[in-house]
């Protein structure tokens, strides 16, 4: 099987201490405290504003042997209206600094807003910007659509040319597209509730737990709603997948837990 990672977008929130950070811990402290119980972590400041090679050598730094962050891609790549046009934006970003991380790099998360529709022309010269390699060290990547346009065949059949992964969204307003096109999978869970105080509740982080492992295996889970009916694979060939489970947003401050209580149900 792949490798599965759960974890939360960012690690500074103040609203987790005390509540996932023990009380008193110097804030410098976050990130080692976070990558120390989680398996990953989701850099998301990057969305905003490109980070200084030095600041990305510090975080990796700071998590332990084993440890992969993903990387949310900076807006200016992808809040625009002709996408093939960000050449430059996404050159920049990549050169950021991200090699620093080293073995520690992820997947780069990809997010477009709500009202990007698709245009497979305009998303496909995008697509080609999004090199498999970058001074020296393998790219990973994961993109997230948040406009119905998106749930077509031809979609999914664009993302698969290109080997990305489409970010499968656990968000009511968002929507929901399951199909596997890339060699990792990506889950943004974005529904929990604060009343529950894993976030979801054992019955949900069952199913997201079974979902992970399927994933991992190289499988396609059955219950799902694919744009595109998924392939039988032969006895052995099936690809085994990496697999990436964030806990964003929802009730933010339960994200901690329900990443723990999810480490916990798929250790079991």
């Amino acid at each position: 099987m792949g490798t599965i990672r759960v974890g939360i977008g960012g690690w500074t929130f103040a609203p987790w201490r005390g509540v996932f950070f023990p009380q008193g811990l110097p804030q410098s402290k976050e990130l080692a405290y976070s990558a120390h119980h989680l398996t990953t972590l989701e850099i998301n400041g990057t969305y905003y504003r490109n980070a200084a090679p030095a600041s990305f050598a510090k975080w990796g730094k700071e998590a332990p042997d084993g440890f992969v962050f993903t990387v949310k891609a900076s807006r200016f790549c992808t809040n625009r209206k002709i996408l093939s046009d960000a050449g430059d934006s996404v050159a920049k970003f990549l050169a950021s600094g991200l090699s620093e991380l080293g073995d520690k790099l992820g997947p780069i998360l990809w997010q477009f807003m709500p009202t990007k529709k698709f245009d497979p022309d305009d998303f496909e010269g995008f697509l080609k910007l999004l090199q498999p390699t970058h001074e020296g060290q393998r790219l990973r990547h994961a993109i997230e659509v948040r406009h119905d346009s998106f749930m077509t065949p031809a979609f999914v059949t664009l993302a698969r040319k290109y080997a990305v992964a489409i970010v499968f969204a656990d968000n009511a307003n968002y929507p929901a597209i399951p199909d596997l096109t890339g060699d990792f999978a990506y889950a943004r869970l974005q529904d929990a509730k604060e009343h529950v105080e894993t976030g979801y509740d054992p019955a949900q982080l069952a199913r997201w737990a079974g979902l992970a492992r399927a994933w991992a295996a190289g499988d396609a889970p059955e219950g799902l709603s694919y744009l595109e009916k998924p392939t039988p694979t032969a006895q052995g060939a099936a690809i085994q997948r990496d697999v990436f489970v964030l806990m964003i947003n929802g009730a933010k401050v339960r994200a901690p837990a329900a990443a723990m209580a999810l480490i916990e149900k798929l250790a079991s």
